[in-house]
C-alpha cells in the first residue's frame, strides 16, 4: 500500500496494530477521522491518553476502575459471600447485564494457556485462594468460557481450595461448548448463572 503523506502512513500502521484491523480499515478510519472537525479527533486522542495513564484495577476484584475499589465492590447490596470467577472485564460486562448476578467478581486477567505461555503464575489466582481462606467466601461460580483453556483453569482453581469449606459451582452448560463467554445472548447467560451445578458434577459430564 502506496501512501502520499508519511504522516498517514504512521496512523494507519498504528491503528492496523488493534485486534480485528488490518491496514484497509485501519486507512478507512484514518481518512474517516480527518474528515471530521478537528475537535473530535482530539477527544478520541485524549481519552484514549486519560483511559492508557489514569486507568485502575480494583484492588479487591481486579476489574476495571476510575477508584481503588469499583463500584461492584463498593455497593453494599452485593453478596460478598458469593464470588464469581471470570476471565476479563468483559466477562464482568456481560454477565451484570443479565441482572441474574447479586454477588461479587474476581477477574484472573486471562486464562491457563501452555500454548499462548501463560501459567498460573501469569493470573490472578493467588490473591483469589487467599480471599477464599479467609473463610468470608462461601460460593465460588466458576464462569469461564467453555473452553479447554477455561476448563483447565477452572480445575487448577479447584485443586488449590478443594480443602477449603466452600461450595464450587460452575454456570451451566447452556453456553455451547468453545464459545467465549462475551459472546452469548443474555438470556442464554443468566440463566447458566442461575441454573449452575456443583463443579464437581461438571468433572464427571
Amino acid at each position: 500500500m502506496e501512501f502520499s503523506s508519511k504522516l498517514l502512513e504512521n496512523a494507519v500502521n498504528e491503528m492496523s496494530q488493534l485486534p480485528g484491523i488490518g491496514k484497509r480499515t485501519a486507512l478507512r478510519l484514518v481518512l474517516h477521522l480527518l474528515r471530521q472537525p478537528e475537535h473530535q479527533t482530539f477527544q478520541l486522542s485524549e481519552a484514549l491518553s486519560r483511559v492508557r495513564a489514569e486507568i485502575n484495577f480494583c484492588k479487591s476484584c481486579y476489574n476495571i476502575s476510575d477508584k481503588t475499589l469499583c463500584e461492584i465492590c463498593e455497593n453494599p447490596n452485593r453478596n460478598e459471600e458469593l464470588i464469581c470467577v471470570v476471565e476479563d472485564i468483559r466477562d464482568v460486562m456481560a454477565i451484570e447485564n443479565t441482572s441474574s448476578f447479586k454477588g461479587l467478581y474476581h477477574v484472573l486477567g486471562g486464562k491457563i494457556s501452555p500454548m499462548d505461555g501463560i501459567g498460573p503464575q501469569d493470573l490472578n489466582i493467588n490473591s483469589l485462594v487467599e480471599k477464599v481462606k479467609t473463610g468470608k467466601i462461601k460460593e465460588l461460580i466458576f464462569a469461564m468460557s467453555p473452553t479447554m483453556e477455561g476448563d483447565t483453569t477452572n480445575f487448577y482453581i479447584f485443586r488449590q481450595i478443594q480443602d477449603c469449606n466452600i461450595t464450587m459451582s460452575t454456570i451451566a452448560r447452556g453456553v455451547a461448548a468453545g464459545n467465549e463467554l462475551e459472546y452469548t445472548d443474555e438470556i442464554t447467560l443468566g440463566r447458566s448463572i442461575m441454573d449452575r451445578v456443583p463443579f464437581e458434577t461438571s468433572l464427571k459430564s
